[in-house]
């Protein structure tokens, strides 16, 4: 912080499992994502490379080692992991992940179909090596799970090896676990809260009224993904309660 100000709410630092932020780089430049880490760099806990932007952006081996040197671990988007196991390259991944020295992997399955027992298996395969993040949710909008069916997937995959369970909102935040208006679905929400530890959930929220309806709900440390990396301070003021929606969330307390 560059300055004293007193009555803020406790905010865990990094390494942290809490309080998590994830932000979706769509193909920054290697410039680019210095500056941002410049600036925002304290506040994010991981990256990750917008589904399938890795494949067609230039500089990607010059900003993973931007991003190694800060200490900010990166994944690929799971589109391009299922775009790899749709097209039988698994073993392609792998050794993509290999060569570009990433350390953590998203298992989803948000755009093509997978037996439940498949994606465990995929899921307990790559934690032997790798830090799994799985997502739980559907892409298309028309295909709603019920909320013990998204208990009993993340409750599933978090034994099969999962790091963290993400909730699929996609980049417009209107699917999974929102209305497409945007609305935060909140009796599914509580209901994964009720059997799913609240730290073992990554949240994709990545529109302001969805950051704060979270920060609200279950305070300042809850996890939030597909932050853009211009929203990530805008999100930090958030939790702070330094921003006119939280602004006296956390006073006096």
């Amino acid at each position: 912080m560059n300055f004293e100000l007193n009555q803020l709410p406790f905010r865990t630092v990094k390494p942290r499992e809490a309080g998590f932020t994830m932000a979706m780089d769509k193909g920054l430049s290697p410039r680019e994502a210095e500056d941002f880490i410049s600036v925002a760099g304290d506040y994010v806990d991981i990256v990750k490379l917008g589904w399938a932007t890795s494949f067609v952006s230039g500089g990607l081996d010059a900003k993973l080692a931007i991003y190694r040197e800060a200490k900010i671990p990166v994944y690929f988007g799971g589109t391009l992991f299922e775009a790899f196991l749709i097209r039988n390259q698994l073993a392609d991944y792998e050794r993509l992940l290999e060569k570009h020295q990433v350390t953590h992997v998203e298992i989803s399955d948000g755009s093509i179909d997978m037996q439940e027992s498949e994606k465990y298996r995929l899921i307990s395969h790559f934690a032997k090596n790798y830090t799994v993040l799985s997502e739980v949710g559907s892409k298309d909008a028309s295909k709603v799970l019920a909320p013990y069916k998204w208990v009993e997937k993340m409750k599933s995959e978090l034994d099969a090896g999962s790091w963290k369970v993400i909730t699929e909102a996609r980049e417009g935040g209107n699917v999974g676990v929102f209305q497409s208006s945007g609305e935060a679905r909140g009796g599914l929400i509580e209901e994964i809260l009720n059997f799913v530890p609240k730290e073992k959930i990554l949240w994709e929220a990545p529109k302001k009224e969805q950051q704060v309806f979270f920060i609200q709900a279950l305070g300042n440390d809850v996890n939030l993904g597909n932050i853009a990396p211009n929203e990530v301070i805008p999100l930090e003021t958030l939790r702070l309660g330094l921003r006119g929606d939280t602004f006296h969330l956390f006073l006096n307390r």
